[in-house]
């Protein structure tokens, strides 16, 4: 069953099983305070080094560590707007938060290009499938939040990479596997089809 929403084809899912899953607190670093410049030496009023190509590049992800099992199937893609890769950066952020590294990111975004084209979707009455939500198609009635939660990009990223560390042996699965794990899709193959532009895109917000 095919369901048209906002320019935006997406298959219908039997939806998803309750993960339950602990909350989760971010602990961010300590800032140092201002340093006096009061007797500081022309040496050290020098202006920092800039960044060259060549470093900005290098810290990129390599495509081995994203992709490390090669792509399966056909790829598909699609244009992105600038709130679609603000999601695909809040994903990207959060599995940096989790521990996950480019490989969960890659994981996650691709999964939810398939459920949402990373779009954070509200309820869209008729054309929506039950109850699910935001950019991973979550339901509430599942147990995966409430529904402002759900739409929270972050709160949303959380479940799901929460839920994808419970599977064991994730990292070494097929993306479209470890996906399935987490969704429980009635297409479990669909999630292969995004692996090699999640990939990119995850490469390219990684470090910005």
């Amino acid at each position: 069953m095919k369901t048209t929403f906002t320019g935006i084809t997406k298959t219908s899912f039997v939806r998803k099983t309750a993960l339950g899953v602990a909350s989760l607190a971010f602990v961010g670093g300590a800032v140092a305070g201002p340093v006096g410049h009061a007797f500081a030496s022309p040496a050290e009023h020098a202006a920092p080094a800039m960044t060259t190509v060549a470093q900005v590049t290098a810290d990129k992800p390599a495509m081995d560590k994203l992709i490390p099992h090669g792509v399966q199937g056909a790829q598909s893609s699609i244009d992105l707007s600038k709130d679609q890769l603000a999601n695909a950066k809040a994903i990207t952020e959060t599995a940096k938060k989790l521990g996950m590294g480019e490989r969960g990111a890659v994981i996650a975004v691709a999964t939810s290009m398939q459920e949402s084209k990373l779009e954070n979707l509200g309820h869209l009455g008729d054309m929506n499938d039950h109850d699910s939500l935001g950019l991973f198609q979550q339901r509430p009635s599942s147990g995966w939040g409430s529904p402002e939660q759900i739409t929270d990009p972050t709160y949303a990223s959380t479940m799901f990479l929460k839920g994808l560390k419970q599977v064991d042996g994730w990292q070494d699965m097929p993306l479209t596997d470890a996906a399935q794990k987490v969704q429980v899709s009635a297409f479990p193959d669909a999630y292969a089809q995004w692996e090699n532009q999640a990939a990119h895109i995850v490469q390219d917000v990684w470090t910005k």
